[in-house]
């Protein structure tokens, strides 16, 4: 779910921009999750902490999005998708540092994601244009990586205490009020024809990503935050067979060492 997300999402992106594309988005998540939310009711456990994670989580998965939209407006699905996809190993060692235990090894992995990471951002073709596209849509894609990672333990840590409608939720309500409403009064939210199916996918399968995440988490956070994380392959396999995109050998090194760390490191969470 979340590789057609992924997909979907970066040509909206580049028709009418990461803004409005995530607004839409959002929208349509809303409009599927908040009638799942009234008929499960308010749950009698929603305390102060509770709430924190809750905005925690929807904060975080927002800026994140709007992180990730951006970068793969810039640059290639195939480089921002494994970068980002390092949210599974960050929200890993966050549930680790909370107490979940790891098995050895698990280091050595997170430093060859690491380099992978290195290398997909900073590998050139010699086209100093697209270099500094590929390098400034990285720095965004690590940066959406980091406020995916935070976002999905706390949803992870929710998804243990609440319905799943309620986990899901934050994101979306957080997205319309900060994003889509703003948009909408200032008259700068985007709209075609063409990005329409786009959006409506895109948010469909969030929604449903989501939901996959959040029931697995409540049987442990760290497992589910790094299978979740295998969505980078799938992206990136995708872009090269619907968009031609072609990446550079240290690219693909860099890639490919992202998503063979990511794999072991799921093997050695299980």
């Amino acid at each position: 779910m979340w590789t057609v997300t992924t997909i979907c999402s970066s040509r909206s992106a580049r028709l009418i921009g990461a803004g409005s594309t995530l607004a839409w988005v959002m929208l349509v998540g809303l409009a599927i999750v908040l009638p799942l939310v009234l008929v499960s009711g308010a749950p009698a456990n929603l305390d102060g902490p509770t709430i924190g994670r809750l905005v925690v989580a929807g904060g975080g998965n927002v800026f994140g999005l709007l992180l990730a939209y951006r970068a793969v407006r810039l640059g290639k699905v195939g480089v921002v998708s494994p970068i980002a996809s390092t949210e599974g190993a960050i929200a890993a060692l966050i549930a680790v540092a909370a107490g979940e235990r790891l098995s050895p090894g698990a280091g050595v992995m997170l430093v060859v994601i690491a380099a992978g990471v290195c290398l997909a951002a900073l590998a050139g073709d010699g086209d100093e244009a697209t270099e500094a596209r590929d390098g400034l849509a990285a720095l965004f894609a690590l940066g959406a990586a980091l406020s995916f990672g935070i976002s999905i333990y706390a949803t992870g840590r929710v998804s243990q205490d609440l319905p799943i409608p309620w986990a899901v939720l934050p994101a979306r309500a957080v997205g319309v009020a900060a994003v889509a409403v703003p948009l909408a009064l200032t008259a700068r939210l985007r709209f075609t024809r063409s990005t329409a199916p786009l959006v409506v996918v895109a948010g469909v399968a969030e929604v449903l990503g989501f939901s996959s995440f959040a029931i697995g988490a409540r049987h442990g956070i760290a497992v589910a935050a790094v299978l979740g994380a295998q969505f980078a392959a799938l992206s990136a396999l995708a872009a090269r067979v619907l968009f031609h995109e072609r990446l550079t050998r240290l690219q693909v090194a860099g890639v490919v060492a992202i998503v063979a760390g990511v794999s072991i490191l799921t093997a050695l969470i299980v």
